[in-house]
């Protein structure tokens, strides 16, 4: 069994002869939280989007847990356990947190349930739901509408029901962007919390964020590796401080 869960060799994506991601070596290793970072247009995206099989690489290999998955099915690589936070929980805003979890549930189990089927056949996803809904602390909105959540327990809903699929790997895309600084140390606490026995994989703009939670970064720039290490690597990285050079987000995160 290899350390590493999830490696790509020489990932490349063009649109129209131009290069959004070019000859990216990633190399994930199984049990960490791992964060791709760099500044806008970079090619972030795209790596997820190239992960997850929504777009087919122009040239390049995806290998996860030993197996070559580039030319794979989305389907059939999110059966595999590498699920990205919103590609299987866009959530339904007008059902309630608890019933939204339970449909997670649901398409882990396949055509065993389905949601038009009485509710009692769904009362024996009900205690799995409850469990995941505490493991995320959202045991007290259970029966709320989620659509009238606030923005950062939405988020933390959208992570339980990636979780109901019990992936290996886990790719979360910006998962704080847009929060306030009491949500986002939540986040970073449920991002923790659910690292134990998974891998992650992290686009993640804020970098304090990524300096308190990550064990290694990638840093992407114009699509190309500029850099990997530890967060105090990169950090010092003259390369990648300049790449940031009219951003300050580099300085502020180390104070």
């Amino acid at each position: 069994m290899s350390d590493f869960i999830l490696e790509t060799v020489d990932l490349t994506k063009e649109f129209k002869g131009f290069a959004a991601v070019s000859d990216v070596n990633l190399k994930i290793r199984r049990g960490h939280i791992h964060a791709l970072i760099g500044p806008n247009g970079a090619g972030k995206t795209t790596v997820f989007n190239l992960l997850t099989k929504f777009l087919p690489p122009t040239r390049g290999t995806i290998r996860f847990e030993g197996k070559d998955i580039t030319h794979e099915a989305p389907a059939a690589t999110a059966r595999r356990g590498l699920v990205r936070s919103f590609q299987i929980s866009a959530t339904f805003p007008h059902l309630t947190v608890m019933e939204n979890v339970r449909i997670g549930l649901q398409r882990k189990l396949g055509t065993a349930f389905h949601f038009w089927r009485s509710d009692k056949s769904l009362d024996v996803l009900n205690d799995r739901a409850m469990a995941l809904l505490e493991d995320v602390d959202l045991a007290g909105f259970a029966d709320t509408v989620t659509g009238e959540m606030p923005y950062g327990r939405k988020r933390a809903l959208e992570i339980a029901t990636t979780l109901a699929l019990e992936p290996t790997m886990m790719l979360l895309d910006e998962p704080t962007q847009g929060m306030g600084q009491e949500d986002i140390a939540r986040v970073v606490d449920l991002i923790r919390k659910v690292s134990a026995n998974r891998t992650i994989l992290m686009v993640e703009h804020n970098l304090s964020v990524v300096a308190n939670l990550c064990d290694r970064i990638t840093v992407l720039q114009r699509g190309s590796m500029l850099a990997e290490g530890s967060y105090d690597e990169v950090s010092k990285n003259p390369q990648v401080l300049e790449a940031y050079v009219g951003s300050d987000d580099m300085a502020d995160a180390h104070h």
